[in-house]
């Protein structure tokens, strides 16, 4: 089969705004976590963030990147603590206008009207409607460039009791996870595949 034709996109050449663009429109689609965290002054800030993964199995670390210093990095490192709180397909409207740039003073729970749910460990709030919400104490901040890397210890998961399967588990549907993809593009989970790794068998 003939190879496709490829552009090249240099990230010296296009600057880092377009280059951005060029990653977030092909790393997808990216999970989200909407983070929450309370400020020293009592300020509770939620902010979707989607460069989220898993960094870490034991200990459970999570970990989400900050393009600039926004609230959640500096709530974060003033108290150590936040909370990351899953983005299902009911919520789409209510976790897009969380990332609105609203001054430090004001709490998006309010300013969306978001019901708060207290938090097991930490001192940040929930989001009460989010199927599953992780509890976190900061490990680290790693900084490059513009961008923080911000990896928490999860010390407590609290999940919907309605959203398990039989195995105990989180069920995909009941989840229903948004994932940012490139521009103004959200998605759902789509049509499920499922398939078995195939082990290695040596002669």
């Amino acid at each position: 089969m003939p190879t496709a034709p490829r552009t090249d996109f240099d990230p010296e050449e296009l600057g880092s705004g377009r280059f951005y663009q060029v990653m977030t429109a092909s790393i997808v689609p990216r999970p989200i976590a909407w983070v929450s965290t309370t400020s020293e002054d009592g300020v509770d800030n939620l902010a979707p963030h989607s460069f989220f993964t898993v960094a870490c199995v034991a200990p459970p670390i999570v970990q989400f990147t900050s393009v600039g210093r926004k609230d959640s990095l500096r709530n974060i490192e003033a108290t150590g603590e936040f909370v990351v709180s899953l983005t299902p397909e009911p919520l789409f409207e209510q976790v897009n206008a969380t990332g609105t740039n609203y001054p430090e003073d004001v709490s998006e729970f309010d300013a969306v009207g978001l019901e708060r749910e207290r938090s097991s460990l930490v001192r940040p709030p929930r989001v009460a409607a989010s199927p599953v919400a992780l509890e976190c104490r900061l490990h680290s901040v790693v900084g490059l460039g513009n961008s923080w890397v911000v990896l928490g210890r999860v010390v407590h998961a609290a999940v919907h009791t309605d959203l398990l399967a039989d195995d105990g588990l989180p069920d995909i549907d009941r989840l229903a996870p948004l994932s940012r993809l490139g521009r103004t593009e959200w998605g759902t989970r789509g049509e499920i595949r499922r398939i078995d790794r195939i082990p290695y068998e040596a002669d």
